[in-house]
């Protein structure tokens, strides 16, 4: 709590000051963010830091391995699925980007298993990447290819289910919503955009 704390007075003192102005118009109006960003929960890959945004900008659903469900409206109890649809009919987002990264542990648990710990939840819903995991890692060399195509596959799979929510496929139709792939390097520092074909290229 002592390292919250201290981050919260360093906000207050340096960024509050400078911002405060930002986010009074963003209680007064309303949040209107430009982008759905679909990302994994893991620490190092944050959003709002890599794309250098401001509060309001960006409209972030963070999950183990930043997979996207297909479209179940079930009754049940879909997390992704709700912050979708707000996002998309409630907030009219223009774009959804689902980014992927490097070194992901929820990818690496759908070739090596998720731990014995984290059974109850974390295996069940990394389940949805096993096949697409699988066929990608087929034709790596090294594990440090098996790891990348991995998590590449799982961009990809998100992006193909997010297409079979009816709203967002009629959306993106009607050019008014756009669906991009990124993958961050955390290492590197080097995103890369899915392309045309699937591949991922570094942003220039």
């Amino acid at each position: 709590m002592e390292q919250l704390t201290a981050g919260y007075r360093r906000f207050r003192e340096t960024r509050w000051p400078q911002e405060r102005a930002e986010f009074e118009a963003l209680a007064r109006e309303g949040q209107k963010p430009h982008t759905l960003v679909i990302a994994c929960s893991d620490s190092r890959a944050d959003p709002a830091l890599i794309f250098d945004t401001a509060p309001g900008e960006l409209f972030v659903v963070r999950n183990v391995a930043n997979l996207a469900p297909p479209y179940q409206p079930d009754g049940g109890l879909h997390g992704v699925s709700a912050a979708l649809e707000f996002g998309v009919k409630v907030l009219g987002v223009g774009r959804i980007v689902v980014m992927g990264h490097a070194f992901c542990g929820g990818v690496n648990a759908m070739h090596a298993g998720a731990p014995d710990s984290c059974r109850e939840f974390v295996g069940p819903w990394i389940s949805q990447g096993l096949d697409a995991v699988a066929d990608a890692e087929r034709h790596a060399s090294s594990e440090a290819e098996r790891q990348q195509a991995a998590e590449e596959a799982v961009v990809r799979l998100s992006l193909r289910n997010l297409r079979t929510f009816p709203w967002i496929a009629e959306r993106e139709a009607a050019g008014v919503l756009e669906l991009s792939g990124l993958h961050f390097g955390i290492a590197d520092g080097v995103l890369r955009v899915m392309d045309a074909g699937g591949e991922f290229q570094p942003l220039g």
